[in-house]
């Protein structure tokens, strides 16, 4: 009983370790009732890495449901002679100067009201498709608009050679960065978040 009260609060602590004792028939059926998790087991360390596997796996899940949401900073140069198509969508060669650029990342222009372009429908980084590109690396990056009823913006028109792309982030998409991507973001990383956070005026 007291354990199924972490139900509301962290799911993943409402959980038993069994270490070495029995547990009732009854004590079982209550446990599923109320949605308790029971680890049993007579070795210490086998308790302790079936806990952690659980603990591994609700991570996992958490990820992939925030995943749409979960926008990491990123700072790209367009590459002057890689505009491989100018709309619909915008296919561009980038170097990515800071951060991380990933698949779904809504990208805006800051030089131009933060005028938002699209999101990353694709990366290709050696004509091979990559989630993801980090800082330093040279790449391809495929834009489609966000929303199809808006006008789709184009190379030349509503930006140019001159403008950086920058990850689109807001008050959310940080809580849900620190929440569940902490690990995934360096240092340096989270000092971007911090940057941008700042160009973007969020509170």
């Amino acid at each position: 009983m007291k354990a199924s009260v972490m139900l509301e609060k962290k799911k993943e602590y409402a959980t038993i370790l069994a270490f070495d004792v029995k547990v009732t028939p009854e004590a079982r059926e209550l446990a599923d009732e109320l949605g308790v998790k029971v680890f049993i087991a007579d070795i210490i360390y086998h308790l302790f890495d079936q806990f952690k596997a659980y603990i591994d796996n609700l991570k996992e899940e958490k990820k992939k449901e925030a995943a749409d949401e979960a926008v990491f900073p990123c700072v790209l140069r367009i590459v002057p002679q890689c505009i491989f198509n100018k709309k619909d969508p915008i296919v561009l060669g980038v170097d990515v100067l800071e951060g991380i650029a990933r698949v779904g990342t809504p990208i805006c222009i800051p030089q131009r009201d933060f005028i938002d372009i699209g999101r990353i429908a694709s990366i290709e980084n050696n004509f091979k498709p990559v989630d993801s590109a980090k800082k330093g690396l040279k790449v391809a990056v495929k834009i489609v608009g966000s929303n199809s009823e808006e006008q789709q913006k184009m190379f030349g028109r509503h930006f140019d050679v001159e403008d950086e792309l920058v990850s689109h982030i807001s008050r959310r998409s940080i809580d849900i960065l620190k929440a569940n991507y902490r690990d995934d973001l360096s240092i340096d990383d989270w000092k971007l978040v911090v940057k941008l956070k700042n160009l973007f005026k969020i509170q």
